[in-house]
């Protein structure tokens, strides 16, 4: 056959089974009897050939040992078709369980997964992956892969044409190579040898994936030696690529659905919000000025707007909201719209206070979306009526974060009692921010005011979440208390949002670790605060003011900001799971990993470095994944892993 079509090696007939065809003599019943047994417990093909020779070695007539010979060949016969049934068996129920997950498709890329797992399973391959044809870029991609190790395989992308896959996409018909290096049927290119080297493939399989008569991509079979695949090995392939296909067709067919059923939901809730726009208006005009007169405040105002408006409508602070849209709304005194939401700003003299957002509302009539403004108006008042009881507390407040990081022998007791008056709780897991404005001013005078109006927005903004906020070595820090899903370099980002939008400057922020124990450890707060102040320091050092983050956010440089060095802490959060499982199971996946980044990321010369096989470097580097993580071979985590690498050799004790 041509080796411009598929290649496959057609084995000849088990010379058993020709011989067994014209054995027309038959056989005694004692002669069955071993290999009867054989059968019966499985035994290789190897195996029948003992009683034969124990018959000659005994002497046994030519007759007896011609009666063995045939009855062997039966049972070879038997035995071939017996294995072929089994493997037909397996094949067949892959097919129905991949053919059951499609039926109940929910999530594509598990479906794809699936396939391609079983695909490499059946074949009995080292690798099983996975192509689709990317029409907006014209060229192809790696979509899913199951064995690979190889970080620069996973990633390439294929032009039209190039490689095996493009030889299966231009002629949609399976094709195969025993010697990928050596076969001149296809274009090499670099970038695809490259990532074929690194994995250390050697005959690959590829078959197309059709839908109607049109190529979306190929599913592909490898070994890392050389090997031969046969027929039926192709056909099953084909098989799992036309359920690979159909998947994809399915799932493009329900997102269409959805998107239809969006469009449809959304032209009816229009429709219901028509009805009753003027009745609304005047209800909310009514609701708005009850509330100003019994002292409500500006989430009796968002409450009250959303029954009217028949929707979810919020007060948000300014740092939370889209700036884009806020300072818009703000600029042209308007609700904006927001994607699916409408955003009014809540404003007093040029400053932002926040926003009322009106959410899942693509279509707004101007009867509503004045009446989101009105409400939005309503509520700047009720924040600047507030405002004078507010600097009152924010004094207080100031005091009492002062009192924490200088007056350390203060009684614990009425520390907590005067937080407690505050609505702050120091029991609790804070964090310490210090802020700074970044834009010079022009003389003393405006410097003095861009800092009071930091202060005054820092102490609002500590206010609303429990803290403490005063004035500081030319800024301001906060004691900001630390959610369950928060994470310090979060709130500093965070913080520097919200209080830059508040002054209309860019403010940076850093931040310490979460500080516990506040009363209890005197030391804490003023800890926390020269940690804050370092990170604030880095920031501007780095060229990133305007924003926000803690010593985590720095990763290993993050030894240099904190306060202890905790270098121990970094190898463990880093490599620390690979190091317990050396010691648990005594492998040498950190071996492994160093010789890995020493030879360059490639498996191929990482085997020749530890003396073993590629496969053996396959399976280490696949376990090392599950352990750190899919992403551990990106540009930032290869950075920090080989650092804590370093540091873990250099705090090992030295062999005797």
């Amino acid at each position: 056959m041509s080796r411009d079509h598929v290649q496959s090696a057609e084995r000849p007939a088990h010379t058993a089974e020709a011989a067994a065809g014209d054995a027309a003599a038959p056989v005694p019943a004692d002669a069955e009897a071993p290999f009867l047994e054989l059968l019966a417990r499985g035994a290789s093909a190897d195996a029948y050939e003992q009683p034969v020779l124990l018959a000659r070695a005994e002497g046994a007539p030519a007759e007896r040992i011609a009666a063995l010979e045939r009855a062997k060949l039966l049972a070879l016969r038997v035995r071939s078709e017996l294995e072929g049934r089994r493997r037909r068996e397996a094949e067949l129920s892959a097919l129905f369980e991949t053919a059951h997950d499609l039926a109940g498709l929910r999530d594509l890329d598990a479906v794809l997964r699936a396939i391609v797992q079983r695909a490499r399973s059946l074949l009995g391959t080292d690798v099983a992956y996975l192509s689709l044809n990317d029409p907006d870029r014209g060229d192809t991609y790696m979509r899913v892969t199951e064995g690979s190790v190889a970080a620069r395989f996973q990633q390439l992308r294929l032009g039209m044409g190039e490689g095996l896959g493009g030889l299966v996409a231009q002629t949609a018909r399976p094709y195969v190579t025993d010697d990928y290096f050596k076969d001149a049927r296809f274009q090499h290119t670099s970038t695809i040898d490259a990532g074929v080297r690194d994995e250390g493939l050697v005959a690959i399989l590829g078959v197309p994936l059709m839908l109607g008569h049109h190529v979306i991509g190929v599913l592909f079979a490898a070994d890392r030696r050389a090997r031969v695949f046969e027929r039926e090995q192709i056909a099953l392939l084909g098989s799992f690529a036309a359920l690979a296909a159909a998947a994809i067709d399915t799932a493009n067919l329900l997102a269409e659905t959805r998107s239809a059923l969006a469009g449809l939901e959304r032209a009816n809730e229009i429709i219901r919000d028509r009805s009753g726009v003027i009745e609304r208006a005047s209800d909310v005009h009514d609701r708005l000025a009850e509330l100003v007169l019994r002292g409500g405040g500006v989430h009796d105002v968002a409450a009250a707007v959303s029954q009217v408006l028949d929707g979810t409508v919020d007060f948000t602070e300014a740092a939370a909201a889209p700036a884009g849209a806020l300072e818009a709304s703000r600029a042209e005194g308007h609700a904006v719209r927001h994607e699916d939401d409408w955003i009014a700003a809540v404003a007093a003299g040029g400053e932002l206070l926040g926003a009322l957002v009106l959410r899942g509302h693509p279509g707004l009539d101007p009867v509503d979306q004045r009446t989101l403004e009105r409400a939005a108006m309503v509520t700047s008042l009720l924040l600047l009526a507030r405002r004078s009881a507010a600097e009152a507390e924010q004094r207080v407040r100031g005091e009492l974060l002062d009192d924490l990081l200088d007056a350390r022998d203060r009684d614990p007791r009425l520390l907590r009692e005067r937080a407690a008056r505050l609505r702050a709780d120091l029991d609790a897991t804070h964090v310490v921010l210090a802020a700074r404005l970044d834009a010079p001013a022009a003389d003393a005078e405006q410097e003095a005011d861009a800092r009071r109006r930091l202060w005054a927005a820092a102490s609002h903004l500590a206010a609303t979440r429990h803290g403490l906020a005063a004035a500081r070595d030319g800024g301001t820090v906060l004691l900001l208390p630390l959610g369950a899903r928060d994470g310090a370099a979060d709130l500093a980002r965070r913080t520097a949002r919200h209080l830059g939008t508040a002054v209309h400057e860019a403010v940076t922020v850093g931040a310490s670790a979460p500080v516990r124990d506040l009363v209890a450890d005197p030391e804490a707060v003023a800890a926390g605060y020269t940690e804050a102040r370092r990170c604030l320091d880095a920031l501007r050092l780095l060229g990133r003011s305007g924003d926000g983050a803690a010593a985590e956010d720095f990763g290993f440089l993050g030894l240099l900001l904190a306060g202890d060095r905790d270098i121990a802490g970094f190898v463990d959060r880093t490599i620390g799971q690979v190091v317990a499982y050396d010691e648990r199971r005594g492998t040498e996946l950190v071996r492994t990993l160093d010789a890995y980044f020493a030879c360059g990321m490639s498996p191929a010369r990482t085997k020749d470095e530890l003396h073993v096989h590629v496969n053996t470097v396959a399976q280490r580097l696949e376990r090392v994944g599950r352990l750190l993580g899919e992403d551990w071979q990106s540009p930032a985590r290869v950075l920090e892993i080989q650092l804590a690498l370093r540091l873990h050799r250099l705090s090992a004790p030295a062999p005797r």
